[in-house]
């Protein structure tokens, strides 16, 4: 079982628990451990995403493991990247969020869809579907690679 916390981007509790307690009743079983959410600006992960990839640009998700025993990790998810998708793909900020959070919490189990030969994909595809979520973002990206 695990246990999420939203927060904003300095670290106080999000408003709405709803996406904490979406992605603890979606997670896959072997999900063990604490998960923080932090719902930051686009500034806010353009600095994350230059400091730990460096990449100059805001990204729609982080995560960032823990070597910490109970403890998954963090995820940053960029409000306003979020916010953009949803409205491009035509649904609710909500659903992009929680497409979102799905694919950084694989992360922080240590999947990696630029390594592990399409484990991560087929983990995504599993759970989006089951938690009826359109499209996760690997599916996104090899459609618009491959048009």
């Amino acid at each position: 079982m695990i246990t999420v916390s939203v927060t904003d981007g300095r670290g106080r509790p999000w408003p709405s628990q709803t996406l904490g307690r979406w992605l603890a009743a979606h997670a896959p079983a072997r999900a063990r451990g604490e998960v923080t959410i932090a719902l930051v600006t686009d500034p806010a992960m353009r600095r994350l995403n230059a400091a730990f990839r460096r990449a100059d640009y805001a990204t729609d998700v982080l995560s960032f493991p823990s070597g910490e025993p109970g403890v998954l990790g963090d995820i940053a998810i960029a409000r306003g990247v979020a916010a953009r998708q949803a409205r491009q793909l035509g649904h609710r900020e909500a659903t992009e969020l929680r497409v979102l959070a799905l694919h950084g919490l694989l992360h922080l189990l240590g999947y990696d869809h630029d390594t592990d030969r399409g484990e991560m994909q087929r983990a995504e595809e599993r759970l989006r579907q089951r938690a009826g979520l359109p499209a996760g973002l690997i599916a996104r990206a090899t459609r618009s690679h491959t048009r």
